[in-house]
């Protein structure tokens, strides 16, 4: 699913939607960013039928047959963001940006509680259960790229909740998205829609025009 916009900067922004999700979670988003000039791609997989390893290898074709030698971002979500982490080692040019959208950085305390059911395990395949193994989460690298880190605060709190009475977006608390020393930029929406956050778009536009060689 690509979508070119005439005239554009010659930017080319990826787009990878989270677990339970399909790219047109991302059409607001992509929207956004031809109407500022970028050409968007969005890629599509289900976590319920794919494996971990094949899926990171046919999103990295995907970016490298999409980007070649142009200016390029990469925008995750959720578990988008854990799959790019796993496909940016591979590629022979690295994005100029990475945009991370509630990146689980943790074994999810959600993942956690929800991995013993059998629907869970059935509806998220191999990637979902990945989610809940810190040996896994520790395996993955923190790519050496600018990044930029969004986690939602309009989850709810209480002792019921498995983060307690943390700042969530209702499925990460903060400190699950938390990637090493990277400031975490907070936004006032939850897990499911925070890439249709405008102070997320906006911030993203003025990152790309920033870059050296915006034109």
């Amino acid at each position: 699913m690509d979508a070119q916009r005439p005239g554009s900067a010659g930017v080319h922004a990826i787009l990878v939607h989270g677990m339970g999700r399909t790219p047109v979670s991302m059409l607001l988003l992509a929207k956004r960013l031809r109407a500022a000039g970028m050409t968007t791609h969005l890629f599509a997989y289900s976590a319920a039928f794919e494996r971990w390893q094949p899926c990171v290898e046919r999103l990295r074709k995907f970016i490298a047959a999409r980007t070649g030698d142009q200016r390029f971002i990469v925008i995750g979500h959720s578990l988008g963001c854990v799959l790019t982490r796993a496909a940016l080692p591979h590629l022979a040019r690295q994005p100029e940006l990475g945009v991370f959208l509630a990146p689980p950085t943790k074994a999810s305390s959600y993942a956690m509680k929800l991995a013993q059911w059998r629907l869970f395990r059935l509806l998220t395949g191999e990637m979902g259960q990945l989610l809940a193994r810190q040996d896994f989460m520790d395996t993955l690298p923190v790519p050496d790229i600018p990044l930029r880190v969004y986690a939602g605060t309009k989850g709810p709190r209480g002792n019921w909740m498995p983060f307690g009475d943390e700042p969530n977006d209702g499925i990460l608390s903060v400190k699950e998205v938390q990637l090493g020393e990277i400031p975490v930029q907070l936004l006032p929406t939850i897990h499911t829609v925070i890439m249709n956050s405008r102070q997320m778009t906006d911030d993203i536009v003025r990152a790309v025009q920033a870059r050296p060689g915006h034109g």
